[in-house]
C-alpha cells in the first residue's frame, strides 16, 4: 500500500492518539480498580504487560505497515499522538478526580 506522505502521517497521528488512549486510559482504569481487588499486584502486572504489548505492536505496525519509506517520520508522528493522548487523559482524569478549589497544585 503506497499512500501519499500526508495521509500516512495523518493515519500515524490517529494511531498514536488511539494507542495513547488505550495505554493511559487503561492505566487509569487499573489504578481505580486496585483497591477493590484481593491481589492488586497481579492486576497491575497483568495490565502493564497487556498495555505494553498492545503499544509495542501498534508502534511496530505504524513503522512498517504503510510503506517502506518515511518510517521514522511516521513513528515520530505516532509518538507525538501518543504524548498528546497522555496530556488529554491526564487533564481529563485530573479534572474528574480533584475537586475544583480555584487554586493550582
Amino acid at each position: 500500500m503506497n499512500l501519499p506522505l500526508s495521509m500516512q502521517l495523518f493515519v500515524s497521528l490517529l494511531a498514536g492518539l488511539l494507542l495513547g488512549a488505550i495505554f493511559f486510559g487503561g492505566l487509569w482504569l487499573t489504578v481505580k480498580q486496585l483497591p477493590k481487588v484481593s491481589a492488586p499486584w497481579l492486576l497491575f502486572l497483568g495490565s502493564a504487560l497487556g498495555r505494553t504489548l498492545i503499544i509495542l505492536t501498534g508502534f511496530w505496525c505504524v513503522g512498517i505497515w504503510l510503506s517502506e519509506s518515511f518510517r521514522w517520520q511516521r513513528t515520530a508522528v505516532c509518538l507525538a499522538g501518543f504524548i498528546i493522548a497522555r496530556m488529554m487523559i491526564t487533564r481529563y482524569t485530573r479534572s474528574s478526580t480533584v475537586p475544583a478549589t480555584g487554586k493550582s497544585a
